[in-house]
């Protein structure tokens, strides 16, 4: 085998070494998402609700729009390279995983931080014993895990080299939605956020 050779072998084999890391991050990710969501979901499970009854079916289907793209980014993960941007994406692996874990990292404190005064996106509500939370990233954005979860699927599929990351704008208008939606019922019902809304930006810091 001549040098040549040799150093190209070297390269591919070293380039699926490091897609296959990649790929482990990113569902390694997905998974330390969901558990958080589900072990803090049980802390928060039993408190009163003031808010009104949901309507069953919209509430089925968001549940089942949420699984579905879980279950899409988990397949992602093992399946080949799906609507591949570019023949060389390694500068854009990069970036990806880069915005997939600062994603990552500010949802989940988000989460964290947010404690028992949160709820699932489909059946938002006040509980009796919610108050405000304008700690940590609270202290200067509304919406934190939202802003993380829009960076983790951006970066998932700029890390898998995806154009299904066009598929973020998509999310873009529902997120913003729902984020007037939950400010509106919050102002309504917890005593203190109003003035909390007045001092803090939705999403990111002197932008919006």
């Amino acid at each position: 085998m001549s040098l040549h050779a040799s150093t190209a072998a070297q390269t591919e084999f070293v380039g699926k070494a490091m897609m296959l890391w990649l790929r482990l991050y990113l569902l390694a990710g997905l998974v330390l998402h969901k558990g958080v969501w589900e072990v803090l979901k049980q802390r928060t499970r039993g408190a009163g609700a003031a808010a009104p009854r949901q309507n069953a079916t919209i509430v089925r289907i968001l549940k089942a729009v949420k699984i579905a793209l879980l279950a899409g980014l988990v397949a992602q993960t093992v399946l080949p390279e799906v609507l591949p941007i570019t023949e060389d994406p390694r500068v854009l692996r990069m970036v990806g995983a880069v915005l997939y874990t600062l994603g990552l990292c500010i949802a989940v404190a988000g989460r964290l931080q947010l404690g028992d005064n949160w709820t699932d996106i489909e059946t938002p509500q006040v509980s009796g014993r919610q108050a405000v939370v304008a700690v940590g990233l609270y202290r200067y954005v509304r919406h934190p895990i939202y802003v993380g979860d829009l960076l983790l699927v951006t970066g998932f599929e700029l890390a898998l080299n995806s154009w299904l990351v066009v598929g973020v704008v998509g999310l873009i208008p529902y997120v913003v939605r729902q984020a007037m939606h939950e400010e509106e019922m919050l102002a309504a019902r917890l005593p203190g956020y109003g003035s909390y809304c007045s001092q803090t930006w939705r999403f990111v810091p002197f932008v919006v």
